[in-house]
């Protein structure tokens, strides 16, 4: 490995600990957005910016290369109420650096950052943008959806979250729908009205036992989950209306828009799904990112969680980054700082010399 990776890690973790300081919730990313764009002006990087969103080329830059996107989010959701440290605080103790967001995602954030930095100058046969994006945690139509035009030609991209840098070669859409089964009042001391209760509860009894037909050999099966539930006024009215959420997991064998026609049709309930954008997406096993992955030792695996590879059009993309899932949006939140180090290590050997 020809790099100073002391020198890069300092660098992570400096930037980390700043963005850790600043409070960047979603669509609230203002701040750690200039930090980040003083960061790589200062590197001589020509800056990019539209809303939260940043991002630079390779100074490089050949038209005639295919380019790489490295991709990370600067938002964070809010803090647990179980906190027992101040989430604005980069603590660091034993060998953890605690803070909002230092799993999710600003490790794989500044080890993108520090990857990006230590590639520059070296010769490689594509070229790279690092892109520093907003509203991931929210699914928003402000982050990296707004800019994708403007960055231009993409030829694959590695989306940084926490798989503890085992390789997420696929990754479930995700859609989620509301649902009202609608009754008709009465008294609850008569025989009379049509419960609502009563029809969401089959509903949600169809729901949580069919099986969609296809599963996937690495994402598995379709997944329904019922997460919120609301009905009725008063201890005495039958309720003509029942309000519930579905949260669907689609796998690739089916649109967010497929698998909606088949819930629809098997409901009683009004369905309306509030987007079909977050399809399952992924990267074909036999890509040359992922075969330069295997050769490292990287592990794959499908993923449950969506990300922005959901909203990434037109390219196949890699989720991939230190941190562990398992740990976002948990209280007290944190990285090990050699899963930072060695994040930036994994990331710059799998894109060293590689063949797109």
């Amino acid at each position: 490995m020809h790099m100073d990776l002391k020198k890069y890690t300092e660098i992570a973790l400096t930037t980390l600990k700043q963005l850790i300081s600043i409070q960047s919730y979603s669509k609230e990313e203002n701040q750690a957005a200039d930090v980040m764009e003083q960061k790589l002006s200062d590197f001589g990087y020509q800056v990019h910016r539209k809303g939260n969103n940043v991002w630079v080329f390779n100074k490089d830059f050949d038209d005639q290369k295919p380019v790489l996107l490295l991709n990370s989010h600067l938002d964070t959701v809010k803090p647990s109420e179980k906190y027992t440290k101040d989430p604005f605080n980069p603590e660091v103790s034993e060998g953890k650096l605690y803070g909002l967001g230092s799993n999710d995602a600003g490790g794989c954030l500044v080890s993108l950052f520090a990857a990006f930095l230590a590639l520059e100058g070296t010769d490689q046969d594509y070229n790279r943008v690092f892109a520093a994006s907003a509203e991931e945690e929210i699914s928003g139509t402000g982050g990296f959806e707004l800019v994708q035009e403007e960055i231009g030609r993409i030829d694959v991209g590695i989306v940084g979250e926490p798989t503890l840098m085992e390789m997420a070669i696929a990754e479930k859409g995700l859609m989620v729908l509301d649902c009202d089964a609608i009754g008709v009042p009465g008294h609850a001391a008569r025989n009379e009205g049509v419960n609502a209760i009563t029809i969401a509860m089959r509903d949600i009894e169809w729901l949580h036992t069919y099986k969609f037909a296809l599963e996937s050999e690495m994402l598995g099966a379709v997944k329904m989950t019922v997460t919120q539930i609301n009905a009725g006024k008063q201890h005495n009215v039958i309720p003509s209306s029942c309000k519930f959420v579905v949260d669907v997991r689609t796998n690739e064998h089916y649109s967010n828009e497929k698998a909606f026609a088949i819930i629809k049709e098997k409901l009683e309930s009004n369905v309306t799904a509030r987007s079909f954008r977050m399809n399952s997406s992924g990267i074909p096993l036999e890509h040359p990112l992922i075969q330069t992955g295997l050769s490292l030792g990287m592990k794959y695996y499908g993923s449950p969680t969506t990300s922005d590879q959901a909203i990434m059009k037109g390219f196949p993309t890699l989720k991939l980054g230190p941190g562990d899932s398992a740990r976002s949006h948990t209280a007290d939140e944190f990285i090990y700082i050699d899963e930072i180090e060695k994040g930036i290590e994994k990331y710059y050997n799998l894109l060293n010399g590689l063949k797109i």
